[in-house]
């Protein structure tokens, strides 16, 4: 089954969903967040829900669902598609698909070479005053990374066009457990040497409790944004790609990624199915990865890829005042770290 794109052309959304089950058991463990735990939530109807893993997490597993952890390198099928890569003396470091701000990654942009820093400067020249035109940032967001394009990134630097050039997330999803009930359980981490030693210094035996769930139904939602994706204006055969790649990165995250955490291993039950629009069926993953193949090939020969850029990592260093006045060079400290889960 192709891609009936025909389909697609008045939606302003592709809404999928796919039940999941335990791989084995019944037990999960839940996404955590630090000074929350479990995303717990009740609905008007007192039905107990659970957040399984968040829109943020999902993106991620979306993006690595279209690497290639052995080769380093994207999956064959999509080798073509343009990305920086991060290099250090000679080695890859990282590169825009896998950071989590994509190619406003610190690794790309905040080091000694500016290279990329200045050809995104250049292409975004004239986007410095007046309202950002999206159609100029998503043809050249498609050129550098055409994965950023889906996932969305912020280019927060005010000498990139006053640190304005945002796109949002066209492809997003979550995972969520509804009628749920805790199941607790725990161990204790044994010490054969010393099970009275010190537990601050790792030493001793230590009991740790742990919270898992059980629940009637656990669903993956997936949203699609095609209005947003023909907003841009992008050549027919770029819009299509990026309908075929979403598409494909949810296939793939379905039948690849839900190992979520050592004790949340999930399964799909059936298969994906659409509720918006109504009518269209998803393809299968090989079907979607040889049409991203197809329309990979025709976006390169239309010139609207960069294929992938190289820039080398070299850590700025900045000014100290030495005891005599002069200027010494220092690295810069751990706390310029950006954050991001997205």
């Amino acid at each position: 089954m192709a891609i009936d794109y025909g389909k697609l052309n008045a939606a302003p959304r592709l809404l999928m969903e796919a039940r999941l089950n335990p791989l084995q058991g019944n037990r999960f463990q839940p996404t955590g967040f630090a000074d929350l735990g479990p995303a717990r939530y009740t609905l008007p109807d007192r039905t107990e829900m659970l957040l399984v893993e968040s829109p943020q997490s999902v993106a991620n597993r979306m993006e690595l669902a279209c690497w290639d952890d052995a080769a380093d390198d994207l999956i064959s099928e999509l080798r073509d598609l343009p990305y920086i890569k991060v290099m250090d003396d000679g080695r890859v470091l990282t590169n825009s698909i896998l950071e989590a701000h994509r190619i406003n990654s610190p690794y790309i942009l905040e080091g000694k070479d500016k290279s990329v820093f200045e050809v995104l400067k250049r292409d975004a020249a004239g986007m410095e005053v007046g309202p950002v035109h999206h159609k100029d940032l998503a043809r050249l967001v498609l050129k550098y990374d055409a994965n950023a394009v889906l996932h969305g990134v912020f280019l927060a630097k005010p000498d990139l066009a006053g640190g304005r050039l945002r796109m949002t997330r066209a492809l997003s999803g979550f995972i969520e457990a509804r009628n749920v009930r805790v199941a607790e359980s725990g161990g204790v981490k044994n010490d054969r040497v010393d099970p009275s030693g010190d537990t601050s210094q790792g030493f001793g035996n230590v009991p740790f409790h742990r919270t898992e769930f059980t629940a009637e139904e656990i669903k993956a939602y997936f949203n699609l944004d095609l209005a947003l994706l023909r907003g841009y204006g992008l050549p027919e055969d770029a819009t299509k790609l990026l309908v075929a790649l979403a598409l494909s990165k949810v296939r793939r995250f379905l039948s690849t990624g839900l190992r979520l955490r050592t004790a949340c291993d999930l399964e799909v039950d059936g298969d994906l199915t659409v509720t918006r629009p109504e009518g269209f069926g998803v393809p299968d993953e090989k079907t979607l990865l040889e049409e991203c193949t197809r329309l990979i090939r025709a976006c390169n020969d239309q010139k609207l890829f960069a294929g992938v850029t190289e820039v080398k990592w070299e850590p700025k260093r900045k000014a100290s005042k030495r005891k005599g006045g002069e200027d010494e060079e220092e690295a810069e400290g751990e706390g310029d770290s950006e954050d991001g889960n997205e």
